[in-house]
């Protein structure tokens, strides 16, 4: 590949990562209009629609033969069957979050994720933690004891989310597939169960589901586009751009989530709640910094080679 092909294809990778993390920054945008539905529900239809989507695409693409694979590899399905808890679980509590009114706090978790990827790394992988890491990782962490501190509760919410998607991240670690098959088999494993759950809501009298607003049943039913497409892009991005760019970009969505919480939906946002994300951006600078470090010396190390 030529040089230019390389920065052509390099600023494709940046568009259609940006693009992703755009699209999840601005997610409280979609699931406000459905705050008057159950999170629970929310999250059945968001895995039912996008089960549905997903298995489109796979038929247009053709792209069914790894699902008889995966199948016969009870290992694999055990540990997709918990990915897709963990990812089941994530939904649930952000989707609660935003309709709550904890947009921030939501926002807090993706914050301080990439650093929590990194204690999980240490913890289950046997990682090392280089100075800078290790220095990030305890400002993180100074950062919500202060905010704990301050605001009287622990930001249970943050922590969960950050929890619940650096577990999913270290179990598709344990059995990796790509991005669309991935979704497909975790939605798959879960879209059973969320069906018989709208089915029983329905039956109670209870179902959302066409007993709302057209609109909240177009958002309901899109939930499976709005949740496919930013992994694809994401998947189609990262494949063309170096990890330490990928984590840069990351930041764009917390970042939107954030401003949407304080100046659209005028959740608090006191000064004692600013000092402590200071210290988690200052975590994230330093951990960013460690990245861009590590790269340039691999840069060295091969050029010497």
């Amino acid at each position: 590949m030529s040089s230019a092909q390389s920065r052509q294809d390099a600023t494709r990778g940046v568009l259609f990562t940006f693009v992703a993390f755009v699209i999840w920054g601005l997610f409280p945008l979609y699931w406000k209009p459905l705050h008057h539905i159950p999170a629970l529900q929310i999250l059945c239809h968001r895995i039912v629609w996008s089960a549905l989507f997903v298995a489109g695409i796979l038929t247009v693409r053709h792209n069914w033969a790894w699902l008889g694979e995966a199948v016969r590899q009870p290992q694999k399905l055990a540990i997709f069957g918990l990915s897709s808890l963990m990812l089941s679980l994530n939904w649930l509590i952000y989707i609660w979050a935003v309709n709550a009114g904890h947009v921030v706090e939501a926002s807090l978790g993706y914050f301080i994720n990439p650093l929590f990827n990194v204690l999980l790394g240490r913890l289950f992988l046997a990682e090392k933690l280089t100075p800078i890491q290790r220095s990030a990782v305890l400002l993180a962490a100074a950062g919500v004891a202060w905010i704990t501190w301050t605001s009287g509760t622990v930001p249970l919410i943050a922590l969960s989310l950050a929890a619940t998607f650096g577990l999913y991240g270290l179990l598709r670690k344990k059995a990796p597939l790509a991005s669309l098959e991935g979704l497909a088999l975790e939605t798959f494993l879960m879209a059973p169960l969320a069906l018989a759950a709208l089915l029983w809501f329905q039956w109670q009298g209870q179902g959302a589901f066409l007993h709302e607003a057209v609109g909240s049943d177009v958002l309901l039913v899109g939930a499976g586009v709005v949740t496919a497409v930013p992994l694809l892009l994401f998947a189609a991005g990262a494949r063309r751009l170096k990890l330490a760019t990928v984590g840069l970009i990351q930041y764009i969505g917390p970042t939107i989530q954030l401003a949407l919480g304080v100046w659209l939906f005028g959740e608090p946002f006191d000064s004692a709640k600013l000092l402590g994300f200071c210290l988690i951006w200052l975590a994230l600078l330093l951990y960013s910094a460690a990245g861009l470090l590590s790269m340039r010396q691999q840069k060295r190390s091969a050029a010497t080679a």
